[in-house]
């Protein structure tokens, strides 16, 4: 039996190399379309792609999701999200391609959407959330059949297959706009220490340093030293000019969805920039319980960001108390590139929650009504509680002999 086709996320690695035949030999497909989706990868990743299509003589689209990734990453910024210490990429990016590889297998009247996903990564779930909405059949080879690198290396082999041996290097690397993963090989060993070569949008920090100012309106960063900016530009711009200055940089063991526990190094010079920026705004305009409560609202969204789940309700629920809250965070960030690390160094707002002559040392009567001397009731209360009850303790336990007796 026979489908009509199946779109297929397709990188022209070896995975999804080995995928196209599969697809047609063992489940019976007629035709198989591949589909690349820009999110800020290198170009040459699209010329790989592309010439491994037409070595197959497989249909291939490109679809340019740069904006709508971008437009998520800010979203992402609003909720200054960070998973176990660091800025979420891949998986962000994750659901932006699954939604526009969707809309060109609906277009082209597909049955069917694979991926080549392992079984015992987090992308394979975060694609699927968005396709099993839809009534096509999800196909994933490589989990389905139980193949392994080995065995995929001898079938493109055997098949004369467009794929160099089915090694693109020694690390297993994702890129997109927003950060840079690398995994694999010796990685794969908590205790080994990696050399400068496994990274390529930072270099080692200096003694040099910079300056930056950045510009906010709504939660939402809009121009870079004066300058406005759409956010691909600015997110590109920042990695340049932050990476040369060695900033954003990661290296942690890494929770998966399925429980696994992995070793990462990451990347991600504009996000921590922009994610630093923006929390020193916060700091500024936002309440003390407002900033409290925020913490959990945005930790939540980071899991369910990094779930690949951004359009879930909950998110959405998320996102209006966000927003309500970004609503004032416009202002200025000044942030000092040094040693590898992105400090604000300076901000500025209409909306700061701040007055310097109520909190100076050199003043006494503020327009709030305030003084020193007002603080004097405050301090006898303070603590009021904890001092009763330590009293009350100690003085029940003296009178209690049998409170601290050795036992017979």
């Amino acid at each position: 039996m026979t489908h009509d086709t199946v779109a297929l996320a397709f990188s022209g690695g070896l995975d999804t190399t080995v995928c196209v035949p599969l697809l047609q030999e063992e489940y019976g497909y007629d035709e198989v379309i591949g589909v690349t989706v820009d999110v800020g990868q290198p170009e040459a990743e699209f010329a790989e792609a592309r010439e491994t299509a037409e070595a197959l003589d497989l249909e291939h689209h490109v679809v340019d999701a740069q904006d709508e990734f971008a437009a998520l990453c800010m979203r992402a910024v609003k909720a200054n999200a960070t998973y176990q210490g660091y800025p979420l990429g891949t998986a962000l990016a994750r659901p932006v391609i699954a939604s526009a590889i969707l809309q060109v297998a609906e277009d082209a009247g597909c049955t069917g959407i694979a991926h080549g996903c392992t079984g015992k990564g987090n992308d394979q779930l975060r694609f699927e959330a968005v396709w099993r909405d839809s009534d096509l059949e999800v196909i994933a080879p490589v989990r389905e059949l139980g193949l392994t690198r080995e065995w995929e290396q001898e079938y493109a082999a055997e098949r004369d297959l467009p794929v160099e041996g089915g090694d693109g290097g020694a690390y297993s690397i994702d890129t997109n706009l927003w950060s840079r993963s690398v995994e694999g090989s010796e990685l794969e060993e908590p205790g080994y220490v990696p050399g400068e070569e496994i990274y390529e949008w930072t270099t080692a920090p200096s003694g040099e340093t910079r300056e930056l100012e950045l510009t906010f309106e709504a939660g939402e960063p809009v121009a870079l030293d004066g300058e406005e900016l759409d956010a691909v530009t600015l997110i590109e711009r920042l990695n340049d000019v932050a990476g040369a200055h060695g900033v954003g940089r990661t290296d942690v063991m890494e929770d998966r969805m399925l429980g696994l526990k992995v070793r990462e190094n990451y990347e991600h010079p504009a996000a921590t920039v922009l994610l630093n920026a923006h929390e020193a705004l916060e700091s500024l305009v936002l309440t003390t319980e407002e900033r409290q409560y925020k913490n959990g609202i945005d930790q939540e969204w980071a899991e369910k960001g990094y779930q690949g789940l951004v359009d879930a309700p909950l998110v959405r629920a998320l996102e209006g108390f966000i927003d309500e809250t970004q609503a004032r965070v416009t202002g200025t960030v000044t942030v000092r590139l040094e040693g590898g690390q992105a400090r604000p160094v300076g901000r500025t707002s209409p909306y700061a929650v701040y007055s310097a002559e109520a909190a100076s040392f050199n003043t006494e009567d503020v327009t709030g009504g305030i003084e020193q001397a007002d603080a004097t009731g405050v301090a006898k209360y303070h603590g009021f509680q904890e001092r009763l009850s330590n009293r009350v303790t100690e003085a029940t336990d003296a009178s209690r002999p049998d409170i601290g007796a050795d036992d017979d």
